[in-house]
């Protein structure tokens, strides 16, 4: 873990100190984990909005007449069917059928570009920044144009079903409008060429908004002073985690890695094997074929202690069938939830597992997901 002396501050870091953060070292950013506590702001996002500062999120630009091609090469779904002004949830796989990232695709407008260009935004986690920036750069074959806009891009987050009504008087953009998975540009809190999208990683619907770095403190209190009225409250990574775990959302590091597939983790929605060959389709079309030995499951814990990540996953025989990924106390449920790779056999809703703790086997039932609805 970084020292806090090496950590990278976004534009936010001094206002969230002085609102009383606590504040955390996240893939090389000093981060705040909560400003009251994760229960508290987890609800207010479920129930009401809540702001995150997620500027930590790394954006590149690819450009050019060879940008589709580019792609539809090194990510799994089909960026052809990309219209502007959507935006695709996607992965970039490796060559041996892992995932390096999963990210988000916007195809932009082509008002700067020349004729036959296209232009895409790739939004991607922070701790991958380097490592899909260098993977782009090692399979760009094409006439394409990379443009790193990480370090000078903030991005704010507001979640949440009053999200609409709280932002609302800040443009005259009908953000209720705005569908799912689309965005557009214009004046936002009184700052020009705003990008918005109707996008989040909390499953309580909302926005994010990405400016530039140092608009990033009047975006903050134009938005806090108008989220007021609506008892908007600041909120952290620690609400982050739960509430995408309630959703069934993948983390990066946890739940899907350089070794996971796509297709054991539940994403064969978004890997497009009819889209033509792209980096691991064969290996994908072969799992697909043939079936996976593996896969990533949900389930929700009988007892009262939280599944924490690495703890092994047992049959009713005590038999070693997988391991936890991810694991939380629920806000919303008020029990504990997990997900975690096991035996394909071992798979099925409704079937009984134990979590091996190392001092207690807690009994646990396969579910559905989202573990949250409505």
């Amino acid at each position: 873990m970084s020292s806090t002396s090496e950590l990278k501050n976004t534009a936010l870091s001094n206002k969230h100190i002085d609102l009383g953060a606590k504040m955390t070292p996240f893939a090389g950013y000093n981060m705040p984990v909560y400003y009251t506590n994760i229960i508290d702001e987890h609800k207010a996002v479920r129930n009401n909005v809540g702001v995150f500062d997620v500027s930590h999120m790394g954006e590149f630009i690819v450009r050019g007449k060879g940008a589709l091609d580019l792609l539809q090469q090194v990510t799994s779904n089909d960026v052809s069917k990309l219209e502007i002004g959507e935006i695709q949830y996607s992965c970039m796989p490796n060559h041996s059928g892992g995932i390096i990232d999963d990210l988000l695709v916007y195809r932009l407008s082509e008002e700067n570009c020349s004729e036959g260009e296209r232009a895409y935004m790739l939004v991607v986690n922070a701790s991958n920044i380097e490592k899909d920036w260098e993977w782009l750069a090692e399979h760009n074959k094409y006439e394409t144009h990379l443009i790193n806009i990480s370090q000078r891009t903030g991005l704010l987050a507001v979640q949440g079903p009053n999200a609409t009504k709280a932002l609302q008087e800040l443009t005259d953009i009908d953000l209720g409008s705005l569908k799912y998975y689309t965005y557009t540009k214009g004046e936002f809190a009184g700052l020009a060429n705003v990008l918005i999208s109707a996008t989040g990683y909390t499953g309580a619907g909302g926005y994010e908004i990405y400016v530039n770095n140092d608009q990033m403190p009047t975006l903050w209190e134009r938005i806090m002073h108008v989220g007021k009225a609506h008892d908007l409250k600041p909120v952290g990574l620690g609400a982050r985690d739960t509430l995408r775990l309630e959703m069934g959302y993948c983390l990066y590091g946890n739940d899907i890695d350089d070794t996971t597939s796509p297709i054991e983790a539940g994403l064969g929605w978004i890997t497009k094997l009819d889209k033509g060959e792209f980096n691991s389709s064969e290996l994908f079309q072969t799992q697909k074929r043939e079936g996976i030995k593996r896969k990533l499951v949900a389930f929700k814990v009988e007892d009262r202690r939280v599944p924490r990540h690495d703890y092994q996953i047992e049959d009713s025989e005590g038999n070693n069938i997988g391991k936890v990924t991810s694991g939380t106390m629920s806000p919303s449920l008020s029990y504990p939830i997990g997900m975690g790779y096991v035996d394909k056999a071992s798979a099925k809703k409704g079937t009984e597992i134990f979590i091996n703790t190392g001092k207690k086997s807690l009994k646990a039932e396969i579910v559905k997901l989202p573990f949250y609805t409505k």
